[in-house]
């Protein structure tokens, strides 16, 4: 019984404590480099251009709805009007991307 417990104990002592975590390591990097850091900059991004919505801008609804901005306000709401004229009011936080190249074709 002891020869077996002896062939089965680590070799290397101290060594191999880091050695074992060194793949789960390399998982949690590789998550952060192709997952997580793109999915903060996208983050990031739309902040940065929903912050920057202004007057007469051509949007797209996170619901497919594509209008105008007719008024901004300070409530974190926007006015848009949709194609057959009618204003709906929206939380800013609704809207998903430019959709000026869209509306352009039509």
């Amino acid at each position: 019984m002891n020869q077996l417990l002896i062939l089965m104990a680590p070799q290397g002592g101290q060594g191999g404590g880091i050695m074992s975590f060194l793949p789960l390591i390399a998982i949690v990097v590789v998550f952060y480099f192709f997952m997580i850091r793109p999915q903060m900059k996208k983050a990031k991004d739309q902040k940065k251009y929903i912050e920057a919505l202004k007057k007469g801008d051509k949007i797209l609804t996170i619901g497919g709805i594509y209008g105008k901005i007719v008024e901004v306000r300070e409530d974190a709401t926007i006015i848009m009007e949709v194609e057959d004229g009618t204003k709906m009011k929206i939380s800013k936080n609704a809207v998903s991307n430019d959709a000026t190249p869209t509306l352009n074709q039509n």
